[in-house]
Protein backbone atom coordinates (compact mmCIF):
# COMPACT_ATOMS: atom_id res chain seq x y z
CA UNK A 1 0.00 0.00 0.00
CA UNK A 2 1.52 3.27 -1.03
CA UNK A 3 1.53 6.66 1.26
CA UNK A 4 -0.78 8.52 -0.73
CA UNK A 5 -3.37 4.93 -0.94
CA UNK A 6 -3.09 4.87 3.14
CA UNK A 7 -3.52 8.87 3.61
CA UNK A 8 -6.83 8.54 1.37
CA UNK A 9 -7.75 5.60 3.20
CA UNK A 10 -7.60 7.28 6.97
CA UNK A 11 -9.16 10.12 5.04
CA UNK A 12 -12.14 8.32 4.12
CA UNK A 13 -12.58 6.75 7.89
CA UNK A 14 -11.90 10.06 9.81
CA UNK A 15 -14.35 11.44 7.53
CA UNK A 16 -17.27 9.19 7.80
CA UNK A 17 -20.46 10.64 9.27
CA UNK A 18 -20.26 7.61 11.94
CA UNK A 19 -16.81 8.45 12.93
CA UNK A 20 -17.77 12.61 13.16
CA UNK A 21 -20.98 11.11 15.66
CA UNK A 22 -18.60 8.95 17.82
CA UNK A 23 -16.61 12.14 18.27
CA UNK A 24 -19.18 13.89 19.40
CA UNK A 25 -20.49 11.61 21.50
CA UNK A 26 -16.96 11.14 23.33
CA UNK A 27 -16.65 15.30 23.87
CA UNK A 28 -20.04 15.26 25.44
CA UNK A 29 -19.54 12.37 27.58
CA UNK A 30 -15.99 14.06 28.41
CA UNK A 31 -17.76 16.98 29.14
CA UNK A 32 -19.99 15.32 31.79
CA UNK A 33 -16.76 13.35 32.89
CA UNK A 34 -15.37 16.96 33.96
CA UNK A 35 -18.10 17.84 35.56
CA UNK A 36 -18.27 14.88 37.53
CA UNK A 37 -14.86 15.47 38.44
CA UNK A 38 -15.90 19.02 40.52
CA UNK A 39 -18.15 17.12 42.40
CA UNK A 40 -15.96 15.79 46.12
CA UNK A 41 -18.76 12.89 46.74
CA UNK A 42 -18.35 11.55 43.13
CA UNK A 43 -14.71 11.73 43.18
CA UNK A 44 -14.54 9.78 46.84
CA UNK A 45 -16.60 7.07 45.22
CA UNK A 46 -15.44 6.45 41.85
CA UNK A 47 -12.51 8.74 41.54
CA UNK A 48 -9.83 6.54 39.61
CA UNK A 49 -12.44 5.49 37.46
CA UNK A 50 -13.65 8.71 36.36
CA UNK A 51 -9.85 9.74 35.83
CA UNK A 52 -9.68 6.58 33.87
CA UNK A 53 -12.19 7.56 31.24
CA UNK A 54 -10.93 10.97 31.11
CA UNK A 55 -7.62 9.56 30.26
CA UNK A 56 -9.65 7.59 27.22
CA UNK A 57 -11.61 10.36 26.01
CA UNK A 58 -8.56 12.49 25.73
CA UNK A 59 -6.51 9.40 24.08
CA UNK A 60 -9.66 9.28 21.67
CA UNK A 61 -8.80 13.39 20.94
CA UNK A 62 -5.31 12.62 20.16
CA UNK A 63 -5.42 10.03 17.92
CA UNK A 64 -8.04 11.93 15.84
CA UNK A 65 -5.59 14.66 15.30
CA UNK A 66 -3.01 12.42 14.74
CA UNK A 67 -5.01 10.67 11.94
CA UNK A 68 -6.18 13.90 10.92
CA UNK A 69 -2.62 15.00 10.80
CA UNK A 70 -1.57 11.82 8.76
CA UNK A 71 -4.60 12.23 6.55
CA UNK A 72 -4.57 15.67 5.34
CA UNK A 73 -0.45 16.45 5.82
CA UNK A 74 0.89 18.83 8.38
CA UNK A 75 0.41 22.07 5.82
CA UNK A 76 -3.30 21.08 4.65
CA UNK A 77 -4.00 20.25 8.25
CA UNK A 78 -2.90 23.64 10.33
CA UNK A 79 -4.14 25.64 6.75
CA UNK A 80 -7.48 25.42 8.56
CA UNK A 81 -8.56 27.26 11.46
CA UNK A 82 -10.77 24.77 12.97
CA UNK A 83 -8.24 22.20 12.88
CA UNK A 84 -5.76 24.14 14.51
CA UNK A 85 -8.29 25.13 16.91
CA UNK A 86 -8.88 21.45 17.51
CA UNK A 87 -5.16 20.82 18.13
CA UNK A 88 -4.68 24.10 21.15
CA UNK A 89 -6.92 22.97 23.16
CA UNK A 90 -6.43 19.05 23.00
CA UNK A 91 -2.90 20.40 23.14
CA UNK A 92 -3.56 22.36 26.36
CA UNK A 93 -5.41 19.07 27.85
CA UNK A 94 -1.42 17.34 27.55
CA UNK A 95 0.04 20.08 29.53
CA UNK A 96 1.03 18.52 32.88
CA UNK A 97 -0.86 20.15 35.88
CA UNK A 98 1.55 20.37 38.07
CA UNK A 99 4.19 23.33 39.46
CA UNK A 100 1.97 26.32 39.56
CA UNK A 101 0.02 25.07 35.81
CA UNK A 102 -2.97 23.66 38.00
CA UNK A 103 -5.79 26.27 36.10
CA UNK A 104 -4.73 24.43 32.81
CA UNK A 105 -7.16 21.57 35.09
CA UNK A 106 -9.96 23.83 34.58
CA UNK A 107 -9.39 24.65 31.50
CA UNK A 108 -9.99 20.92 29.95
CA UNK A 109 -13.34 21.71 29.98
CA UNK A 110 -13.06 24.00 26.58
CA UNK A 111 -12.86 20.25 25.46
CA UNK A 112 -16.49 20.89 24.84
CA UNK A 113 -15.77 23.76 22.65
CA UNK A 114 -14.70 21.01 20.27
CA UNK A 115 -18.63 20.60 19.53
CA UNK A 116 -18.24 23.84 17.14
CA UNK A 117 -15.85 22.42 15.18
CA UNK A 118 -17.53 19.04 14.81
CA UNK A 119 -20.90 19.92 13.88
CA UNK A 120 -20.96 21.80 10.71
CA UNK A 121 -24.21 23.84 11.41
CA UNK A 122 -22.40 25.06 14.96
CA UNK A 123 -19.57 26.06 12.55
CA UNK A 124 -21.43 28.31 10.33
CA UNK A 125 -23.02 30.22 13.41
CA UNK A 126 -19.70 30.76 14.73
CA UNK A 127 -18.29 31.76 11.40
CA UNK A 128 -21.07 34.31 10.81
CA UNK A 129 -20.49 35.91 14.26
CA UNK A 130 -16.70 35.97 12.64
CA UNK A 131 -18.26 37.82 9.83
CA UNK A 132 -19.72 40.02 12.20
CA UNK A 133 -16.82 41.42 14.13
CA UNK A 134 -15.75 44.08 11.74
CA UNK A 135 -19.39 45.91 12.40
CA UNK A 136 -19.40 44.76 15.89
CA UNK A 137 -16.09 46.19 16.46
CA UNK A 138 -17.56 49.83 14.87
CA UNK A 139 -20.25 49.83 17.67
CA UNK A 140 -18.15 48.76 20.40
CA UNK A 141 -15.91 52.02 19.63
CA UNK A 142 -19.10 53.99 19.50
CA UNK A 143 -19.55 52.57 22.89
CA UNK A 144 -16.47 53.43 24.24
CA UNK A 145 -16.43 56.66 23.15
CA UNK A 146 -19.98 57.22 24.95
CA UNK A 147 -18.71 55.74 28.10
CA UNK A 148 -15.20 57.30 28.50
CA UNK A 149 -17.37 61.28 28.14
CA UNK A 150 -20.39 59.67 30.54
CA UNK A 151 -17.44 58.61 33.01
CA UNK A 152 -15.67 61.52 33.03
CA UNK A 153 -19.11 63.68 33.40
CA UNK A 154 -20.46 61.62 36.34
CA UNK A 155 -16.89 62.00 38.04
CA UNK A 156 -17.16 65.76 37.45
CA UNK A 157 -20.92 65.76 38.61
CA UNK A 158 -21.32 63.29 41.61
CA UNK A 159 -17.09 62.26 42.25
CA UNK A 160 -16.83 64.45 45.38
CA UNK A 161 -20.67 62.93 47.08
CA UNK A 162 -20.32 59.75 46.16
CA UNK A 163 -17.05 58.44 45.73
CA UNK A 164 -18.00 54.84 45.82
CA UNK A 165 -19.56 55.10 42.86
CA UNK A 166 -18.01 57.88 40.94
CA UNK A 167 -14.74 59.05 42.69
CA UNK A 168 -12.83 58.00 39.89
CA UNK A 169 -13.44 57.37 36.11
CA UNK A 170 -12.79 53.43 36.85
CA UNK A 171 -15.30 53.85 39.05
CA UNK A 172 -17.65 55.85 36.78
CA UNK A 173 -17.49 53.75 34.25
CA UNK A 174 -18.34 50.48 36.05
CA UNK A 175 -21.56 52.41 37.78
CA UNK A 176 -22.48 53.69 34.21
CA UNK A 177 -22.24 50.22 32.76
CA UNK A 178 -23.98 48.93 35.95
CA UNK A 179 -26.43 51.15 35.14
CA UNK A 180 -26.54 50.19 30.94
CA UNK A 181 -27.50 47.07 32.04
CA UNK A 182 -30.52 48.43 34.32
CA UNK A 183 -29.29 45.91 37.08
CA UNK A 184 -30.58 48.08 40.58
CA UNK A 185 -30.05 51.18 38.59
CA UNK A 186 -33.23 53.08 39.62
CA UNK A 187 -33.04 52.02 43.62
CA UNK A 188 -29.62 51.36 43.90
CA UNK A 189 -28.14 54.31 42.05
CA UNK A 190 -30.08 56.81 40.23
CA UNK A 191 -32.56 57.47 43.16
CA UNK A 192 -29.74 57.85 46.32
CA UNK A 193 -27.87 60.39 43.60
CA UNK A 194 -30.62 62.13 42.78
CA UNK A 195 -31.47 62.89 46.48
CA UNK A 196 -28.75 65.01 46.46
CA UNK A 197 -28.53 65.67 42.34
CA UNK A 198 -32.36 66.53 41.54
CA UNK A 199 -31.71 67.12 38.11
CA UNK A 200 -29.13 64.09 37.66
CA UNK A 201 -31.98 62.30 35.51
CA UNK A 202 -30.93 64.89 32.78
CA UNK A 203 -27.63 62.71 32.78
CA UNK A 204 -28.90 59.24 33.76
CA UNK A 205 -31.90 58.78 31.39
CA UNK A 206 -30.08 60.27 28.41
CA UNK A 207 -27.47 58.01 28.56
CA UNK A 208 -29.63 55.24 29.18
CA UNK A 209 -32.02 55.33 26.01
CA UNK A 210 -28.27 55.76 24.22
CA UNK A 211 -26.44 52.85 25.46
CA UNK A 212 -29.31 50.47 26.37
CA UNK A 213 -31.65 51.52 23.89
CA UNK A 214 -29.20 52.21 21.01
CA UNK A 215 -26.23 51.04 20.88
CA UNK A 216 -26.81 47.97 22.68
CA UNK A 217 -29.46 46.96 20.03
CA UNK A 218 -27.11 47.87 16.94
CA UNK A 219 -25.19 44.89 18.64
CA UNK A 220 -27.83 42.79 18.90
CA UNK A 221 -28.99 43.41 15.36
CA UNK A 222 -25.96 42.92 13.73
CA UNK A 223 -25.47 39.62 15.54
CA UNK A 224 -29.05 38.58 13.93
CA UNK A 225 -28.10 39.68 10.81
CA UNK A 226 -25.15 37.38 10.85
CA UNK A 227 -27.19 34.91 11.75
CA UNK A 228 -29.71 35.06 9.52
CA UNK A 229 -26.16 35.07 6.46
CA UNK A 230 -25.43 31.74 8.57
CA UNK A 231 -28.65 30.16 7.55
CA UNK A 232 -29.05 31.35 4.42
CA UNK A 233 -25.65 29.98 3.21
CA UNK A 234 -26.20 26.59 5.03
CA UNK A 235 -29.91 26.69 2.66
CA UNK A 236 -27.68 27.33 -0.16
CA UNK A 237 -24.95 24.60 0.18
CA UNK A 238 -27.92 22.42 0.64
CA UNK A 239 -29.52 23.57 -2.19
CA UNK A 240 -26.31 23.09 -4.28
CA UNK A 241 -26.05 19.59 -3.09
CA UNK A 242 -28.73 18.72 -4.37
CA UNK A 243 -29.05 20.66 -7.50
CA UNK A 244 -25.49 18.79 -7.83
CA UNK A 245 -27.06 14.90 -6.99
CA UNK A 246 -30.19 15.37 -9.09
CA UNK A 247 -27.68 16.73 -12.14
CA UNK A 248 -25.31 13.60 -11.30
CA UNK A 249 -28.33 11.53 -11.49
CA UNK A 250 -29.46 12.50 -15.14
CA UNK A 251 -26.25 12.24 -16.30
CA UNK A 252 -26.19 8.48 -15.41
CA UNK A 253 -30.11 7.79 -16.71
CA UNK A 254 -28.72 9.85 -19.98
CA UNK A 255 -25.48 7.71 -20.37
CA UNK A 256 -27.34 4.51 -19.75
CA UNK A 257 -29.78 5.60 -22.73
CA UNK A 258 -27.25 6.61 -25.25
CA UNK A 259 -26.17 3.23 -24.09
CA UNK A 260 -29.18 1.37 -24.77
CA UNK A 261 -29.84 3.47 -28.00
CA UNK A 262 -25.84 2.35 -29.58
CA UNK A 263 -26.94 -1.35 -27.88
Amino acid sequence: MTSSTFRARVASIIDRRGVQNFILGVILFNAVILGMETSDAIMAAAGPLILTLDTICLSIFVAEIAAKLVARGPLTFFRSGWNIFDFVIVGISLVPAGQGLSVLRALRILRLLRVLSVTPSLRRVVEGLMSALPGMGSVFLLMGIIFYIGSVMATKLFGATFPEWFGTLGLSAYSLFQIMTLESWSMGIVRPVMEVYPHAWAFFVPFILVTTFAVVNLVVGLIVNSMQDAHHAEDAEKTDSYRDEVLSRLDRIEAALDKRDAG
